[in-house]
């Protein structure tokens, strides 16, 4: 997490600099200063183009809609972006929401990161800030409709663990920028604040995401498959406090990397699903928290 985006938007116009966190509404245009590309990545031969298709603005972070392998196109839609992007504010600690109503949109992209189309969503199907920072709603639409009408497909969650060393690019809607570096390696823990997340994707260093980039999905770019979504960074070296996270090993030694960024893995996601995206907490596999 970071700093509640409108406090971050004003860091960046006395710094340049800022991180990936949400917290009151703000409008979905930006004049961020970010050295990061504002148009889809360019791909070698042989890698998958990474592209806006399918990311979603929130009113203060970025995320995008998601799918899974076996995902049928009469199933409904899911956007996956942070748990500390819900529009009701941070979960605590411990804390997880289920099947909470709620009518947010979305301002869904097409490739060029033009919005094309506004999405609701019929309720929060899943939500913690524990062991990981993620939510994923539940829209009115299905993937067919979404497909049929804008032309777009959702992305898939990959089910398998990210891999240390690939490049990635974390695609931010809310900014309509993308951030492309590799993975460096994994945190066994991540601690900030009160908050403790499990197994943490760390970023190479030329990945300098900024607030509002909070929930961008992070993409594999040897497959275009979502491996992590993209949730925090240390800001100026603090130890284990709210906008500065520190890594904590196996044996409670703590490590503080001053501005590296981080996200958290997706694969664990599609064991909690079945048909029609309906989500099973006690399913074979599934390993998120439950309330």
């Amino acid at each position: 997490m970071k700093k509640p985006l409108l406090a971050a938007l004003g860091a960046l116009v006395i710094a340049g600099t800022g991180l990936a966190t949400p917290a009151a509404a703000a409008t979905e245009t930006s004049t961020s200063t970010s050295t990061s590309t504002s148009t889809a990545t360019k791909a070698p031969a042989g890698v998958q183009a990474v592209t806006f298709a399918g990311t979603v603005a929130l009113s203060n972070c970025s995320g995008s809609v998601v799918r899974f392998s076996d995902s049928e196109d009469d199933d409904p839609a899911l956007v996956m972006s942070n748990g500390h992007c819900l529009e009701t504010g941070f979960p605590a600690a411990g804390q997880v929401i289920v099947d909470r109503a709620s009518s947010r949109t979305f301002g869904l992209l097409n490739s060029a990161g033009t919005r094309v189309a506004t999405l609701r969503a019929s309720k929060i199907t899943y939500a913690t800030m524990t062991d990981t920072d993620v939510s994923l709603y539940q829209l009115t639409t299905t993937y067919g409709q979404i497909k049929s009408s804008y032309g777009i497909s959702a992305l898939t969650l990959n089910d398998t663990h990210p891999v240390a060393g690939r490049a990635i690019t974390v695609v931010s809607g809310y900014w309509k920028r993308t951030y492309a570096c590799n993975i460096d390696g994994f945190a066994y823990r991540l601690k900030e604040g009160t908050w403790t997340w499990k197994d943490s994707v760390r970023y190479t260093s030329a990945c300098q995401t900024i607030g509002g980039t909070s929930g961008s999905p992070v993409i594999d770019n040897a497959t275009g498959n979502v491996v992590a979504v993209n949730n925090t960074g240390n800001e100026d070296g603090g130890r284990c406090t709210e906008n500065n996270p520190c890594e904590v090993d196996a044996n409670g030694n703590i490590t503080v990397r001053a501005g590296i960024n981080y996200g958290q893995e997706t694969y664990q996601i599609p064991a909690c699903f079945g048909l029609d995206s309906k989500l099973d907490l006690s399913a074979s596999g599934c390993t998120l928290p439950k309330p």
